[in-house]
Order: C-alpha cells, then sequence, then structure tokens
C-alpha cells in the first residue's frame, strides 16, 4: 500500500478484502474493493444493490447519478448509496479512473447496538449523497481507513472481523459527527443536458405516478418534440423507455426484497394495468414477475460480495 498522488488515502490497484461473507458475525458484513475504471466500462442504466456502499473517486474528475441527478466528483469526495437507491458512475474518457468501494451490510436486530448503528448509517439517506470535507477533516476520515486496509493485510485473521467491525463504527461516527461539514456544492447551469438531467432525477422521483413524455413536457415547459429528441440525445432512451426502464428496476428490488404481492407491486410502480406491467416486464427481464421472483436469490442476508455491481 502507498499513498495515492494527492490524497491522504493509501491505494493498491487490485486489493480487495471481504470481511465475514456468511454474515454470522451479527450480520455484520463489509466488502473492500481497490479498482480502477474508464470510460469503457460506463453502465447504459442505473443499477441498485441491497447494500450500503461508499464510493471514493481518486482521478480528477468523474459523474455520479443518483436516482437521475447528476453530481460532478472530484478525487477524494465520498458518494454513499443506500440499498435500493438506483445509480451510475459515469467514468470520462480523458480521466480513467482510480477508486475505492466499500460495500456494507449491518449488523442485524440482534446486535446489542443495532438501532445506534441504525442511526449512523442515516448519513446515506442524506439530501445530498456526496461528501466532500476540508483537508483536515479528510485526512482524520481517511485516516481510519488507512487503518482498516493495513488490519486487512496486516491482521491475525482471528481478530480481524472484530478490529474490522470497530475501525468501521468509529469512521460511522466520526463521519456522523461531522456531516454537517460537508461542502460539496452543486454545479447550477442552464444548458439543456442539465435539463434532461432535471427531468431524469424527476422520473426517479415520480415513477410511481402517472408520467408521460406530454406531462413531462408540460411541467418542464418544453415542447414535447423538443424534449423527446433532447432526451434520447443526452440519455440515448426514449422519455418512455426511460420511465419504463426506472418502474423495473423498482420492481425488481421489491420482488426480490418485499412480501408484496406482485399485484401490489404492479400498482405501487405506476403501471397502468396488469397485463402491462406483464408485458413490460418480459421485454426487459425475458421472464415473467412470478419466474423472477421464484428464480432470484434473495439479497439480503446473507450477501456474496462477488456478486456486486461495479
Amino acid at each position: 500500500m502507498k499513498y495515492y498522488y494527492n490524497s491522504p488515502l493509501l491505494y493498491e490497484k487490485g486489493f480487495s478484502a471481504t470481511v465475514n461473507p456468511d454474515s454470522r458475525f451479527h450480520g455484520c458484513c463489509y466488502n473492500f474493493d481497490y479498482s480502477y475504471r474508464t470510460h469503457a466500462v460506463n453502465m447504459k442504466f442505473p443499477h441498485f444493490h441491497s447494500y450500503y456502499e461508499i464510493m471514493i473517486p481518486l482521478s480528477q474528475k468523474a459523474y455520479h447519478f443518483v436516482e437521475g441527478k447528476r453530481y460532478e466528483l472530484m478525487a477524494n469526495d465520498m458518494v454513499l448509496i443506500a440499498p435500493s437507491i438506483l445509480h451510475q458512475t459515469e467514468y470520462l474518457e480523458e480521466f480513467p479512473c482510480d477508486r475505492i468501494v466499500i460495500g456494507l451490510i449491518p449488523p442485524d436486530e440482534s446486535y446489542p447496538y443495532a438501532k445506534d448503528f441504525e442511526t449512523l448509517l442515516s448519513v446515506f439517506r442524506n439530501p445530498c449523497p456526496v461528501f466532500r470535507f476540508e483537508q483536515k477533516i479528510q485526512s482524520e476520515l481517511y485516516h481510519i481507513l488507512n487503518e482498516i486496509v493495513l488490519i486487512l493485510k496486516q491482521e491475525d485473521q482471528s481478530l480481524c472481523r472484530l478490529a474490522v467491525h470497530q475501525k468501521f463504527t468509529e469512521f460511522l461516527v466520526m463521519l456522523y459527527r461531522l456531516r454537517s461539514e460537508n461542502c460539496y456544492t452543486e454545479n447550477v447551469t442552464s444548458s439543456v443536458q442539465e435539463k434532461i438531467y432535471t427531468i431524469t432525477n424527476y422520473i426517479h422521483s415520480h415513477y410511481s405516478e402517472d408520467i408521460s413524455l406530454n406531462s413531462l413536457a408540460e411541467n418542464f415547459f418544453i415542447s414535447p418534440y423538443y424534449l423527446s429528441h433532447q432526451f434520447r440525445e443526452v440519455t440515448g432512451y426514449t422519455v418512455v423507455q426511460y420511465i419504463q426502464m426506472t418502474r423495473i428496476k423498482n420492481v425488481q428490488y421489491l420482488l426480490l426484497n418485499s412480501d408484496m404481492k406482485i399485484s401490489d407491486i404492479c400498482e405501487h410502480t405506476g403501471f397502468s394495468s396488469f397485463s402491462q406491467f406483464n408485458r413490460v416486464f418480459r421485454k426487459f427481464c425475458g421472464i415473467s414477475p412470478s419466474d423472477y421472483k421464484a428464480q432470484a436469490r434473495p439479497v439480503n442476508y446473507p450477501l456474496v460480495f462477488g456478486s456486486f455491481d461495479r
């Protein structure tokens, strides 16, 4: 491990480690991944997972989309993603990106301090998911992460789980206490691209409602023709495709992680009829919702971190 250029973080490309993958230790599980990404691996559409995630880019510039809203990132920012939140990273062709991704399944209800841990995790649902701190605070926070990675590389395995859990809890406590010191500010522009990102964010927030190309055009004071053309130009999808994919991603999450009836999921996610729901789901997933629910592996506990979407 060496300090990354212009960063307080230790870094070693290709390093990865999973702590307690079977979640026997009060359901608390961690995964650390130090990897390299380029423009060539950008995802076409946002994804979600059932664990908490921290992503720290080490390149000069990248973008992260959370619920359709675009955030501009710089080196050493932290992006905090809660379970079920649709998100994706966009790496720029001129800025390949080394990055650190940390996944977390929190302690289950049997853990003596489960409620306190839940309070700490509330930072993952901050209105702004990107945290940027001034240098002193950043160094203090990242010093703890450096201690964790050194434990993973050096500590006797019999003590590793406890030591990592102790240090990561310390990290979350500090992050929670310092959350009001976040100095990230959003760049606001009037460009067409930013307007489209505002609309995609609206779709992610209102997908359960009766929304359409015409209603979006009316809400955002744009002609339907202009919106249709610019939306496809910016996102690569038609407005209808984007609405349907957003709904289907949320359907998938509910099928895997809730006890809701399929008919209730159909109504909850904005489909006008059950037949439309089945048809659209089959188009994107290749099988029916009931078959998807029956075949898919639950991903709450335990989680095999090798299945991470990266």
